[in-house]
């Protein structure tokens, strides 16, 4: 981004003054600027109309008193382009494009995309094909639908690539805090990454949340994220299209590709970004994050007035990243004077119902538990609906009590319904004041502060050890072609990579049966050699553990028999004879591929003919220490087999590490291959 375009971006966030161009939908623009209390000059342009919502219409744009700072185009596809153009002219700050029609129709939108990015030079360009953008903080609200939001002077930055789901965040009953609400759409000039970076410079911006349909520039993208961890603020992605439906659609609705989901975690894992699976998840952690901030460890504090809570608490954690430490023998004995004698001392706690609602019991109670050192925690509360809440006043007893508690502690705290319906919006509003998160529904709740330590912990790793810069490169012009096992063996093998001896049949000789030159040890295997074959086994063109020379020759026929049966067409350059490798403790696979978009990407996967069925796998992108590959490797279910299963031999995990970075070294070396 240019620095005028970068100082225009800060115009169109907050202007003096906005054009609006169009009918109808500049008319709910004006009320939506009016609903949220925005002071500055609004401008409706319209050559047909005397005035929209009670306000003077100007006929074109040369008309306006100076160029706008912010503009509003909800006008059909060709006129939008021409008025950007005059805006330019002009020397207009930015520009909200509402109108559709563009790239997201493929190739018939494409060329006028271009046309309109062209048409707005240095100026920002939001969209096309988006709602536009609140500004809470600054009420400024270029948003064509009516729209929700609460703002208590900080909040998160939200930035979507769908526009509905971007009106729905906003009208979500959560009590989330609101700095800004984006709508990118088709992301022709300005993109999730400008956005992110222009928000690190706010100040009343604690947390920023990207709903991605994909990314079109990751080095940019990456660099921005870098900044956020820096600054230490916490980037929560929601990442939609992970199916082969939602794939196809992404780029039917964005113009943009998705890349594979596997490598979009591995991406925001390596970037410290927080990845959700559901906007309710999405909603809570950016609340806890923007509310009560990150815990500095994983040691956590619950407290519930019900035994089944107390269970549900330990039980959602077990799996995360929390850990329900047990209070010391000094705490023990003070929590068992100070609560009845039918409670059980433990972590979660449940302080049981004789002092329920009793803020001089709870009090002491919350505080004493808390005062062994945990980094977080957390109250199970369900409030009763209206109508049936006479006993509201003891709820709130135990809130303030563990408030005040969790504030003399000076950690990060929730208060959490078991089911998210039951915090009511006045509760809410009472728990966000005093800075502790109100959280509905319990098994959220514990995700978001687990994924909230786990920030901590990956930014504090981070700015320990940076991870080394992340590049993409052009993959080379022209057709690829799978290399034979033989060919792509001598490959590795050329670069120091182990394989097992081997010796290739051509095709003459396989058929003759000329056997008589192989310097193998049996047993062997037997592979046919094709660069058109994939997958061996399921045609019969592999045969293993044969002992000699006359179970050889049978084995070669009938894999020659078996390949003219099901692939007939295949070209074949012979037949691989293969050492077995005896007793093997494990099978590993490893893949290194590049691609256009994320550059190196490494996958370590249990290996063999399980593979496809086990899909234990996990995916990294290179470059890579060699600290993050161990973790890959440990990350695995079959690394228990690594480390000598039930007293069975151990893996040298060094050696495994090395060959990983010296097939690193050899895409490195060899940019003309694509995959391995």
């Amino acid at each position: 981004m240019t620095a005028q375009r970068r100082q225009n971006l800060r115009l169109l966030l907050r202007p003096r003054h906005v054009a609006l161009v169009g009918g109808g939908d500049v008319a709910t623009v004006i009320n939506e600027c009016r609903r949220i209390g925005y002071t500055g000059a609004l401008w409706p342009v319209n050559p047909k109309r005397k005035d929209i919502a009670g306000i003077p219409c100007f006929p074109d744009i040369e008309a306006l008193p100076e160029a706008p700072d912010a503009t509003f185009l909800a006008v059909p596809k060709q006129a939008a382009i021409d008025i950007t153009a005059r805006l330019a002219r002009r020397g207009a700050g930015g520009v909200v494009c509402y109108t559709a029609g563009f790239s997201e129709l493929g190739s018939a939108g494409q060329q006028a995309e271009a046309e309109l990015v062209e048409a707005a030079g240095d100026m920002a360009l939001l969209g096309p094909n988006c709602y536009g953008l609140i500004n809470y903080h600054d009420r400024l609200a270029l948003w064509p639908f009516a729209h929700g939001g609460m703002h208590p002077g900080f909040g998160a930055a939200i930035i979507t690539q769908s526009g509905m789901l971007s009106s729905d965040l906003t009208m979500s009953q959560r009590h989330l805090p609101l700095s800004y609400m984006v709508s990118v759409g088709n992301q022709a000039s300005l993109r999730l990454e400008d956005f992110i970076d222009i928000f690190l410079e706010e100040p009343h911006v604690r947390a920023i949340g990207l709903h991605i349909e994909a990314i079109r520039d990751t080095e940019k993208f990456a660099s921005a994220a870098m900044r956020a961890i820096e600054k230490n603020i916490p980037i929560v992605a929601l990442k939609t299209g992970i199916s082969d439906i939602g794939a196809r659609l992404t780029a039917s609705h964005t113009g943009s590709l998705s890349g594979t989901d596997t490598t979009y975690s591995a991406f925001f894992k390596r970037l410290g970004i927080c990845r959700v699976a559901t906007p309710s998840e999405f909603v809570e952690l950016l609340k806890f994050l923007t509310i009560a901030g990150v815990p500095a460890g994983q040691k956590i504090a619950g407290f519930t007035c019900s035994g089944g809570g107390a269970t549900m608490l330990a039980d959602y954690a077990a799996p995360l990243e929390l850990d329900f430490v047990q209070p010391s023998g000094h705490t023990a004995a003070a929590l068992t004077q100070l609560l009845p004698h039918t409670a059980t001392v433990t972590n979660p706690l449940d302080y049981t119902t004789p002092i329920w609602g009793d803020y001089e019991r709870t009090l002491p109670v919350f505080k004493c538990l808390l005062e062994d050192g945990y980094d977080s925690a957390v109250l199970v509360q369900d409030y009763p609906s209206a109508g049936l809440d006479e006993s509201k006043p003891f709820y709130r007893a135990d809130s303030d009590s563990f408030i005040t508690a969790c504030q003399t502690a000076s950690i990060p705290a929730a208060i959490c319904s078991t089911l998210p319906e039951n915090l009511d919006a006045e509760t809410r509003g009472h728990i966000l004041q005093a800075g502790i998160a109100p959280m509905q529904g319990i098994e959220t709740c514990m995700q978001a502060i687990s994924a909230a330590t786990h920030y901590g912990k990956k930014r504090a790793a981070l700015l320990a050890n940076p991870s080394q810069p992340f590049s993409t490169t052009p993959l080379m012009d022209g057709n690829f072609r799978q290399l034979d096992e033989a060919s792509a063996k001598t490959i590795l093998a050329g670069a120091a990579i182990s394989v097992p001896s081997f010796h290739q049949l051509k095709m003459p000789e396989a058929r003759a049966g000329t056997l008589n030159h192989i310097d193998l040890a049996y047993p062997v295997a037997a592979k046919i050699c094709s660069s058109d074959i994939g997958h061996k086994t399921e045609i019969g063109g592999v045969r293993l553990n044969i002992t000699s020379k006359r179970e050889l020759s049978t084995a070669i026929a009938d894999i020659l028999t078996n390949v003219q049966r099901h692939a007939p067409d295949a070209r074949l350059e012979g037949i691989l004879i293969e050492s077995m490798i005896e007793n093997p403790i494990a099978e590993l696979m490893v893949s290194l591929r590049r691609d256009a978009q994320f550059g190196l990407i490494l996958t370590i996967a249990s290996g063999g003919v399980l593979t496809e069925i086990l899909q234990d796998a996990s995916t990294l992108l290179v470059p890579a220490d060699d600290l993050s590959v161990l973790a890959t490797l440990d990350s695995l279910r079959m690394a228990r087999l690594l480390g000598g299963f039930r007293g069975g031999p151990a893996v040298s995990r060094q050696a495994i590490l090395d060959q990983i970075q010296t097939l690193v070294r050899l895409m490195h070396a060899r940019s003309e291959i694509v995959e391995i």
